[in-house]
């Protein structure tokens, strides 16, 4: 069997790995970079093979991925040129549609696009997909079960993705943790409990929603009481602006990704 060959050695490249070696993922991976050393600590890590050679990884690939930054994406299919033989190929790159990658690389090249978390690297990542209408179902079922061993999956329409992609990202929870720690520093506690505090807020409550069938409001309204500490405090974020402030960052998030569109 063919291997799955990641084009790109960075920091998504080695979440993924690290979820499908933890899948016991059994279809050998490759990894290419231009850095030596990204896939030297790669092949330590995972035990994954290193093609140095560009094109020697493209034509060994049975599923390619595209995982570099989206300022690199033109360039890295500039230098493939051309794919002989049939090739589900999956970019990872934010905010680049199908329609610019496949004006690089043709037929018989069969393109997808993923988003994958890095929380994947522990199996609870989540992936949107997205398919061309000419993608047949067998490829689009052979993407969906790849990203599945590191995560659910979520099949969105293209127009969606960017949108998605703002959104989704495990980097805001790491972000509120960090600002709902520090501000309970600044009223008084030590770093270690407004760090315990602040996990349990976000997290513990996260997943107490998640694995059970109250509806958020209910869960809300149980822990906020009206006129309580808790519903003061959130009244408080609110006219202050907290929706708009979180608004805006999405939309600043989802620019970017415009941007990347026309590079």
């Amino acid at each position: 069997m063919k291997p799955t060959v990641f084009l790109g050695g960075g920091r998504i490249t080695t979440a993924l790995v690290a979820g499908l070696r933890l899948a016991n993922y059994k279809t050998g991976i490759l990894v290419h970079d231009r850095h030596s050393q990204k896939m030297h600590n790669l092949k330590r890590e995972f035990s994954v093979m290193a093609e140095p050679d560009l094109r020697q990884a493209v034509d060994s690939a049975g599923l390619l991925l595209i995982a570099v930054r989206p300022d690199s994406v033109r360039d890295l299919l500039q230098q493939i040129e051309t794919i002989k033989k049939p090739t589900i190929v999956v970019s990872l790159a934010a905010g680049i549609p199908l329609a610019r990658l496949s004006a690089h690389l043709r037929a018989p090249v069969q393109w997808a696009r993923a988003m994958p978390s890095p929380a994947c690297r522990s199996g609870h990542g989540l992936t949107a997909v997205t398919f061309p209408r000419s993608l047949p179902m067998a490829s689009r079922t052979q993407v969906k079960r790849f990203f599945a061993k590191v995560g659910p999956v979520l099949e969105i329409r293209e127009s969606k993705f960017d949108a998605f992609t703002v959104t989704y990202s495990c980097s805001h929870g790491y972000h509120a943790v960090a600002a709902l720690a520090q501000a309970a520093e600044n009223i008084g506690l030590d770093r270690k409990t407004a760090f315990t505090a602040a996990a349990h807020a976000l997290a513990d409550g996260i997943l107490s929603w998640r694995e059970g069938d109250i509806d958020l409001s209910d869960l809300f309204h149980e822990a906020a009481t009206p006129g309580g500490i808790a519903a003061t405090t959130m009244a408080a974020m609110d006219r202050r602006g907290y929706l708009r402030s979180v608004e805006g960052g999405l939309r600043a998030g989802l620019a970017r990704a415009k941007a990347n569109a026309r590079k």
